[in-house]
Protein backbone atom coordinates (compact mmCIF):
# COMPACT_ATOMS: atom_id res chain seq x y z
CA UNK A 1 0.00 0.00 0.00
CA UNK A 2 1.35 2.75 -0.95
CA UNK A 3 0.79 5.58 1.42
CA UNK A 4 1.68 9.52 1.22
CA UNK A 5 2.12 11.55 4.25
CA UNK A 6 1.99 15.23 4.82
CA UNK A 7 3.33 17.31 8.19
CA UNK A 8 6.03 14.19 8.09
CA UNK A 9 8.41 16.24 10.36
CA UNK A 10 5.36 17.16 12.90
CA UNK A 11 4.68 15.60 16.27
CA UNK A 12 1.82 13.15 14.85
CA UNK A 13 3.45 12.92 11.11
CA UNK A 14 6.89 11.76 12.19
CA UNK A 15 5.08 8.67 14.95
CA UNK A 16 2.80 7.59 11.81
CA UNK A 17 5.72 7.27 9.94
CA UNK A 18 8.02 5.51 12.61
CA UNK A 19 5.06 3.10 13.14
CA UNK A 20 4.11 2.59 9.41
CA UNK A 21 8.09 1.66 8.84
CA UNK A 22 8.06 -0.95 11.37
CA UNK A 23 5.62 -2.69 8.46
CA UNK A 24 7.94 -1.75 5.83
CA UNK A 25 6.97 -4.95 3.86
CA UNK A 26 3.18 -3.95 4.29
CA UNK A 27 3.77 0.30 3.53
CA UNK A 28 5.40 1.96 1.01
CA UNK A 29 5.56 5.85 2.53
CA UNK A 30 5.80 9.32 0.70
CA UNK A 31 6.27 12.32 1.97
CA UNK A 32 4.68 15.47 1.63
CA UNK A 33 6.63 18.50 2.87
CA UNK A 34 6.48 22.05 1.84
CA UNK A 35 8.63 21.93 -1.14
CA UNK A 36 6.02 19.58 -2.48
CA UNK A 37 2.88 21.74 -1.89
CA UNK A 38 5.09 24.33 -3.62
CA UNK A 39 5.84 22.38 -7.10
CA UNK A 40 2.33 21.63 -8.75
CA UNK A 41 4.12 18.77 -10.78
CA UNK A 42 5.72 17.49 -7.51
CA UNK A 43 2.60 17.09 -6.37
CA UNK A 44 0.87 15.80 -8.56
CA UNK A 45 3.05 13.31 -9.83
CA UNK A 46 2.65 11.45 -5.61
CA UNK A 47 -1.25 12.20 -5.86
CA UNK A 48 -1.89 10.33 -9.15
CA UNK A 49 0.37 7.48 -7.63
CA UNK A 50 -0.94 6.45 -4.08
CA UNK A 51 -3.53 4.79 -2.37
CA UNK A 52 -4.04 6.52 0.40
CA UNK A 53 -2.71 10.78 1.61
CA UNK A 54 -2.69 11.36 5.47
CA UNK A 55 -2.79 14.99 5.52
CA UNK A 56 -1.41 16.29 8.85
CA UNK A 57 0.34 19.40 7.70
CA UNK A 58 -0.94 22.73 9.48
CA UNK A 59 -0.01 25.26 11.82
CA UNK A 60 -0.65 25.39 15.38
CA UNK A 61 0.80 28.59 16.59
CA UNK A 62 1.67 31.85 15.44
CA UNK A 63 2.20 35.88 16.57
CA UNK A 64 -0.35 36.49 13.48
CA UNK A 65 -3.55 34.84 13.69
CA UNK A 66 -4.20 34.88 10.01
CA UNK A 67 -1.10 32.97 9.24
CA UNK A 68 -2.81 30.05 11.02
CA UNK A 69 -5.93 30.31 8.65
CA UNK A 70 -4.03 30.92 5.19
CA UNK A 71 -2.05 28.06 6.05
CA UNK A 72 -3.96 25.49 7.36
CA UNK A 73 -6.97 26.33 4.85
CA UNK A 74 -4.11 27.16 1.88
CA UNK A 75 -2.54 24.06 2.14
CA UNK A 76 -6.37 21.66 1.56
CA UNK A 77 -6.88 23.89 -1.34
CA UNK A 78 -3.51 23.06 -3.00
CA UNK A 79 -3.92 19.47 -2.57
CA UNK A 80 -7.52 19.59 -3.31
CA UNK A 81 -6.18 21.20 -6.94
CA UNK A 82 -3.99 18.49 -7.69
CA UNK A 83 -6.54 16.12 -7.09
CA UNK A 84 -8.67 17.81 -9.34
CA UNK A 85 -6.10 18.30 -11.97
CA UNK A 86 -4.80 14.44 -11.67
CA UNK A 87 -8.38 13.09 -11.58
CA UNK A 88 -6.80 11.12 -8.56
CA UNK A 89 -9.14 9.68 -5.88
CA UNK A 90 -7.02 7.86 -3.14
CA UNK A 91 -8.48 7.44 0.25
CA UNK A 92 -7.91 10.79 2.01
CA UNK A 93 -7.44 11.12 5.69
CA UNK A 94 -7.41 14.45 7.29
CA UNK A 95 -6.91 15.23 11.01
CA UNK A 96 -9.02 17.96 12.66
CA UNK A 97 -9.40 18.83 15.99
CA UNK A 98 -12.08 19.28 18.88
CA UNK A 99 -11.03 22.84 18.62
CA UNK A 100 -13.18 23.34 16.00
CA UNK A 101 -16.51 24.36 18.10
CA UNK A 102 -14.51 26.70 20.04
CA UNK A 103 -14.77 29.71 17.91
CA UNK A 104 -10.69 30.32 17.94
CA UNK A 105 -8.73 30.92 14.74
CA UNK A 106 -7.27 27.73 14.66
CA UNK A 107 -10.47 25.60 14.88
CA UNK A 108 -12.05 27.65 12.55
CA UNK A 109 -8.65 27.29 10.25
CA UNK A 110 -8.79 23.28 10.45
CA UNK A 111 -12.90 23.26 10.41
CA UNK A 112 -13.11 24.75 6.97
CA UNK A 113 -9.70 23.04 5.52
CA UNK A 114 -10.83 19.73 6.29
CA UNK A 115 -14.90 20.63 4.63
CA UNK A 116 -12.78 21.67 1.70
CA UNK A 117 -11.60 18.33 1.40
CA UNK A 118 -14.76 16.76 1.85
CA UNK A 119 -16.41 18.55 -0.66
CA UNK A 120 -14.42 17.51 -2.91
CA UNK A 121 -14.35 13.96 -1.86
CA UNK A 122 -18.42 13.96 -1.99
CA UNK A 123 -17.85 15.24 -5.83
CA UNK A 124 -15.22 13.13 -6.63
CA UNK A 125 -16.81 10.24 -5.17
CA UNK A 126 -13.21 9.28 -3.59
CA UNK A 127 -13.21 7.68 0.08
CA UNK A 128 -12.84 10.53 2.86
CA UNK A 129 -12.20 10.65 6.98
CA UNK A 130 -12.30 13.70 8.80
CA UNK A 131 -10.70 13.09 12.14
CA UNK A 132 -11.55 14.95 15.10
CA UNK A 133 -8.61 14.74 17.10
CA UNK A 134 -8.63 15.62 21.09
CA UNK A 135 -5.52 16.66 22.93
CA UNK A 136 -2.56 14.40 21.84
CA UNK A 137 0.34 13.76 24.12
CA UNK A 138 3.49 11.97 23.46
CA UNK A 139 7.42 11.87 23.27
CA UNK A 140 8.95 14.37 21.14
CA UNK A 141 6.53 16.75 21.03
CA UNK A 142 7.70 20.60 21.05
CA UNK A 143 7.00 22.13 23.89
CA UNK A 144 5.18 25.70 24.05
CA UNK A 145 3.36 24.64 20.97
CA UNK A 146 2.04 21.26 20.58
CA UNK A 147 1.15 20.18 23.90
CA UNK A 148 1.07 21.63 27.84
CA UNK A 149 2.45 17.66 28.22
CA UNK A 150 5.69 18.74 26.90
CA UNK A 151 5.79 21.94 27.55
CA UNK A 152 5.45 21.47 31.43
CA UNK A 153 7.86 18.15 31.02
CA UNK A 154 10.36 20.86 29.45
CA UNK A 155 9.84 22.69 32.25
CA UNK A 156 10.41 20.48 35.00
CA UNK A 157 13.64 19.04 33.21
CA UNK A 158 15.03 22.43 32.84
CA UNK A 159 14.74 23.34 36.51
CA UNK A 160 11.66 25.73 35.76
CA UNK A 161 8.59 26.44 37.52
CA UNK A 162 5.64 25.39 35.52
CA UNK A 163 2.79 27.52 35.90
CA UNK A 164 -1.11 26.71 35.30
CA UNK A 165 -3.17 29.73 33.69
CA UNK A 166 -6.33 28.04 33.57
CA UNK A 167 -6.57 24.28 35.65
CA UNK A 168 -9.23 23.01 32.80
CA UNK A 169 -10.72 19.84 32.70
CA UNK A 170 -8.30 17.87 29.54
CA UNK A 171 -9.34 15.46 27.45
CA UNK A 172 -5.98 13.48 26.09
CA UNK A 173 -4.86 10.47 23.58
CA UNK A 174 -1.61 9.11 23.47
CA UNK A 175 0.13 9.39 20.60
CA UNK A 176 0.71 5.77 19.98
CA UNK A 177 -3.49 5.46 20.80
CA UNK A 178 -3.84 8.12 17.79
CA UNK A 179 -1.23 6.20 15.59
CA UNK A 180 -3.20 2.94 15.86
CA UNK A 181 -6.22 4.50 15.34
CA UNK A 182 -4.77 6.00 12.00
CA UNK A 183 -3.39 2.95 10.90
CA UNK A 184 -6.94 1.02 11.23
CA UNK A 185 -8.30 3.97 9.38
CA UNK A 186 -6.27 3.22 6.65
CA UNK A 187 -6.21 -0.62 6.75
CA UNK A 188 -10.25 -0.70 7.46
CA UNK A 189 -11.24 1.84 5.27
CA UNK A 190 -13.07 3.55 7.86
CA UNK A 191 -14.90 6.88 6.25
CA UNK A 192 -16.83 10.07 7.50
CA UNK A 193 -16.75 13.57 7.12
CA UNK A 194 -16.34 13.69 10.83
CA UNK A 195 -14.87 10.53 12.20
CA UNK A 196 -14.28 11.53 16.45
CA UNK A 197 -11.24 9.92 17.95
CA UNK A 198 -12.13 9.16 21.36
CA UNK A 199 -10.13 10.73 24.69
CA UNK A 200 -8.68 7.91 26.65
CA UNK A 201 -8.09 10.05 29.45
CA UNK A 202 -9.49 13.19 31.51
CA UNK A 203 -7.18 14.98 34.17
CA UNK A 204 -7.48 18.44 35.30
CA UNK A 205 -4.03 20.46 34.72
CA UNK A 206 -2.98 21.05 38.30
CA UNK A 207 -3.52 17.07 38.47
CA UNK A 208 -0.98 16.38 35.44
CA UNK A 209 1.31 18.70 37.10
CA UNK A 210 0.99 17.02 40.37
CA UNK A 211 2.50 13.34 38.52
CA UNK A 212 5.29 15.41 36.21
CA UNK A 213 6.90 16.73 39.54
CA UNK A 214 6.58 12.97 41.51
CA UNK A 215 8.56 12.19 38.34
CA UNK A 216 10.76 14.78 38.67
CA UNK A 217 11.19 14.34 42.43
CA UNK A 218 11.16 10.47 42.44
CA UNK A 219 13.21 9.91 39.11
CA UNK A 220 15.14 12.74 38.00
CA UNK A 221 16.43 13.85 41.52
CA UNK A 222 16.41 10.53 43.21
CA UNK A 223 17.07 8.28 40.66
CA UNK A 224 14.03 5.72 41.65
CA UNK A 225 11.95 4.16 39.14
CA UNK A 226 8.22 5.67 40.11
CA UNK A 227 4.94 3.58 40.77
CA UNK A 228 2.88 3.30 37.04
CA UNK A 229 0.17 1.80 37.85
CA UNK A 230 -2.22 2.54 35.00
CA UNK A 231 -1.41 2.44 31.46
CA UNK A 232 -1.60 6.09 31.07
CA UNK A 233 1.33 6.89 33.66
CA UNK A 234 3.41 4.83 31.56
CA UNK A 235 2.87 7.04 28.82
CA UNK A 236 3.03 10.45 30.84
CA UNK A 237 6.64 8.46 32.30
CA UNK A 238 7.84 7.87 28.96
CA UNK A 239 6.73 11.05 27.64
CA UNK A 240 7.98 13.36 30.32
CA UNK A 241 11.75 11.50 30.16
CA UNK A 242 11.82 12.03 26.47
CA UNK A 243 13.16 15.39 27.18
CA UNK A 244 15.80 13.96 29.34
CA UNK A 245 19.12 15.51 27.83
CA UNK A 246 20.83 11.96 27.55
CA UNK A 247 24.28 13.88 27.95
CA UNK A 248 23.84 15.29 30.92
CA UNK A 249 22.01 12.18 32.78
CA UNK A 250 23.50 9.54 31.68
CA UNK A 251 25.56 7.08 32.68
CA UNK A 252 24.39 7.65 36.19
CA UNK A 253 27.04 6.63 38.79
CA UNK A 254 25.87 4.34 41.50
CA UNK A 255 26.57 5.24 45.05
CA UNK A 256 28.74 2.50 46.18
CA UNK A 257 29.33 1.35 49.65
CA UNK A 258 32.39 -0.19 50.82
CA UNK A 259 33.71 -1.80 53.61
CA UNK A 260 36.90 -4.47 54.72
CA UNK A 261 34.26 -7.17 53.28
CA UNK A 262 34.00 -5.42 49.64
CA UNK A 263 31.11 -3.45 48.67
CA UNK A 264 27.54 -2.81 48.08
CA UNK A 265 25.56 -1.52 45.29
CA UNK A 266 21.71 -0.93 45.30
CA UNK A 267 20.96 -0.93 41.59
CA UNK A 268 17.43 -0.14 41.24
CA UNK A 269 14.75 1.02 43.82
CA UNK A 270 11.66 0.57 41.86
CA UNK A 271 7.75 1.33 42.35
CA UNK A 272 6.73 -1.42 40.08
CA UNK A 273 6.99 -5.07 39.10
CA UNK A 274 8.55 -5.89 35.88
CA UNK A 275 11.68 -8.26 34.63
CA UNK A 276 15.35 -8.38 36.31
CA UNK A 277 17.81 -10.40 34.05
CA UNK A 278 21.47 -10.55 33.76
CA UNK A 279 24.04 -11.21 31.26
CA UNK A 280 27.72 -12.17 30.63
CA UNK A 281 29.46 -11.34 27.94
CA UNK A 282 32.71 -12.17 25.78
CA UNK A 283 34.96 -9.71 24.90
CA UNK A 284 34.66 -7.42 21.80
CA UNK A 285 30.85 -9.72 21.59
CA UNK A 286 27.78 -6.70 21.08
CA UNK A 287 24.37 -7.27 22.42
CA UNK A 288 20.91 -5.82 21.67
CA UNK A 289 20.40 -3.51 18.79
CA UNK A 290 16.86 -2.81 19.26
CA UNK A 291 14.32 -0.55 20.59
CA UNK A 292 10.88 -0.52 22.14
CA UNK A 293 7.70 1.51 21.95
CA UNK A 294 6.62 1.47 25.07
CA UNK A 295 9.00 -0.37 27.67
CA UNK A 296 11.27 1.25 30.25
CA UNK A 297 14.69 -0.66 30.34
CA UNK A 298 17.96 -0.03 32.64
CA UNK A 299 21.27 -1.39 31.67
CA UNK A 300 23.80 -1.50 34.83
CA UNK A 301 27.10 -2.77 34.34
CA UNK A 302 28.32 -4.36 37.19
CA UNK A 303 31.82 -5.82 36.23
CA UNK A 304 33.73 -5.46 33.59
CA UNK A 305 34.01 -2.14 31.02
CA UNK A 306 30.99 -1.55 28.14
CA UNK A 307 30.11 0.36 25.84
CA UNK A 308 26.36 1.52 25.40
CA UNK A 309 25.44 3.26 22.38
CA UNK A 310 21.56 4.66 21.41
CA UNK A 311 20.48 6.21 18.46
CA UNK A 312 17.06 8.13 17.86
CA UNK A 313 14.87 5.85 15.09
CA UNK A 314 15.27 8.09 12.14
CA UNK A 315 18.13 9.89 12.92
CA UNK A 316 21.65 9.80 12.56
CA UNK A 317 23.17 10.98 15.92
CA UNK A 318 24.89 8.37 18.08
CA UNK A 319 25.01 9.09 21.88
CA UNK A 320 27.77 6.61 23.46
CA UNK A 321 29.20 6.03 27.09
CA UNK A 322 31.90 3.92 28.38
CA UNK A 323 31.13 2.40 31.83
CA UNK A 324 34.45 0.40 33.34
CA UNK A 325 32.36 -0.77 36.42
CA UNK A 326 35.71 -1.39 38.53
CA UNK A 327 36.36 2.64 38.37
CA UNK A 328 32.43 3.05 38.83
CA UNK A 329 29.47 0.89 38.61
CA UNK A 330 27.03 2.87 36.59
CA UNK A 331 23.55 2.37 34.53
CA UNK A 332 21.94 3.91 31.58
CA UNK A 333 18.35 3.76 31.31
CA UNK A 334 17.07 2.86 27.53
CA UNK A 335 14.40 5.64 26.00
CA UNK A 336 11.69 4.42 23.96
CA UNK A 337 12.11 4.58 20.32
CA UNK A 338 15.78 4.36 20.69
CA UNK A 339 17.32 1.86 19.47
CA UNK A 340 20.28 0.27 21.74
CA UNK A 341 23.09 -1.43 22.16
CA UNK A 342 25.95 -2.90 24.48
CA UNK A 343 29.51 -4.52 23.85
CA UNK A 344 32.15 -5.78 26.33
CA UNK A 345 35.35 -3.31 25.74
CA UNK A 346 37.19 -5.25 27.79
CA UNK A 347 39.48 -8.31 28.40
CA UNK A 348 37.42 -9.59 31.28
CA UNK A 349 33.99 -11.33 31.43
CA UNK A 350 31.15 -7.92 31.06
CA UNK A 351 28.44 -8.96 33.21
CA UNK A 352 25.04 -7.10 33.22
CA UNK A 353 22.07 -6.62 35.49
CA UNK A 354 18.64 -5.62 32.97
CA UNK A 355 15.65 -4.70 34.56
CA UNK A 356 12.14 -3.85 32.12
CA UNK A 357 8.89 -3.00 33.76
CA UNK A 358 7.50 -6.07 31.79
CA UNK A 359 8.35 -9.41 31.77
CA UNK A 360 8.95 -10.71 27.98
CA UNK A 361 6.07 -11.77 26.16
CA UNK A 362 6.82 -13.37 22.76
CA UNK A 363 3.47 -12.55 21.27
CA UNK A 364 4.04 -8.65 22.20
CA UNK A 365 7.66 -7.75 22.81
CA UNK A 366 7.44 -4.58 21.48
CA UNK A 367 11.27 -5.29 20.45
CA UNK A 368 11.94 -4.42 16.67
CA UNK A 369 15.37 -5.15 15.69
CA UNK A 370 17.40 -2.25 14.17
CA UNK A 371 21.38 -1.57 14.51
CA UNK A 372 22.62 1.47 15.80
Amino acid sequence: MRIAVSGNTGFIGSHLIRWLRIEKDRYEILTLDKGVFDNAELLDDICQSVDVIVHLAGKNRSANDSEIYSTNVGLSRKLVESLSRTNATPHVIVSSSTQETRNNVYGNSKRDARNIIAEWASTHNAKFSGLIIPNVFGPFAKPFYNTVVATFSHQLVDGQLPKIDNDALLQLIYIDELIHFIINVINQGIIGEEVIVPFTKEIKVSELLKKLETYKDKYLLEGELPDLATKFELNLFNTFRSYISLDAFFPKPYKVNQDNRGIFVELARIGMGGQVSFSTTVPEITRGNHFHTRKIERFAVISGKAKIELRKVDEEHKFSYVIDAAECPAYVDMPIWYTHNITNMGSNILVTVFWINEPFNPLDGDTYMENV
